[in-house]
């Protein structure tokens, strides 16, 4: 038998050990944490992009369909009920046009691929003191194009949204268009439209894209 006797740990070594072991835990659970912040920023920051570059591709789709008619109904509307009215409203513009993009949702609804568009900035509902971007769609067009239909919230986070339009004839890019009876008779042959969102690291980004309109002249049908 062996006349060493096996030494044991003092209160002193234990204590160092647990006090390594937390310091040890607390810096993974930090890089754990800021990592987890990270992608949280991440997702946020793709979310907003993939919704912003969404909502301009609606807008777009849209307006490449946007039309004016001069076949109505003399007898029952005055002035000719489809319409283009682009209204510069600094960083909140907004946008209503007449246009053939709709798609029915539902199979043999009665509905026509016709309906009143509308784009705006408004408080946002789901967080006080923000913005966020519209779109209202009435399917009936009728003489009272600025009332009616269902409006739905189409992104979050807005802080500008801003619309010009192409003047063939001056050649420049103008804030307002507008086909009502005594203003422009034809639409304007692109659109540029701007989106700016705050970002989760606080700063404003800005999102561009244009639309072309296939058929700029009123239709005799």
């Amino acid at each position: 038998m062996s006349g060493r006797r096996q030494r044991g740990f003092t209160l002193i070594e234990v204590l160092i050990a647990m006090g390594i072991t937390a310091v040890i835990g607390a810096m993974a659970l930090g890089a754990f944490s800021r990592s987890a912040a990270a992608r949280q920023a991440v997702e946020e920051q793709d979310e907003r992009i993939g919704g912003a570059r969404a909502a301009l591709g609606r807008m777009a789709r849209d307006l490449s369909s946007a039309f004016l008619s001069e076949h109505f109904d003399r007898q029952r509307f005055r002035d000719r009920p489809t319409v283009f009215k682009g209204r510069d409203g600094g960083d909140r513009d907004t946008l209503l046009f007449a246009t053939m993009a709709h798609t029915r949702a539902i199979r043999d609804a009665r509905e026509s691929d016709q309906s009143v568009v509308e784009y705006s900035v408004d408080s946002d509902p789901d967080v006080p003191g923000e913005q966020a971007l519209f779109r209202r769609e009435k399917l009936r067009i009728d003489d009272e194009p600025d009332r009616g239909g269902v409006k739905s919230l189409l992104l979050h986070n807005v802080v500008g949204f801003d619309v010009e339009y192409w003047d063939w004839p001056k050649q420049e890019w103008v804030r307002d268009w507008s086909t009502a009876p005594g203003d422009r008779t034809l639409l304007p042959p692109r659109v540029k439209m701007k989106l700016t969102l705050k970002m989760p690291d606080g700063k404003n980004r800005s999102f561009e894209t244009q639309a072309r309109i296939a058929i700029i002249r009123p239709m005799d049908f």
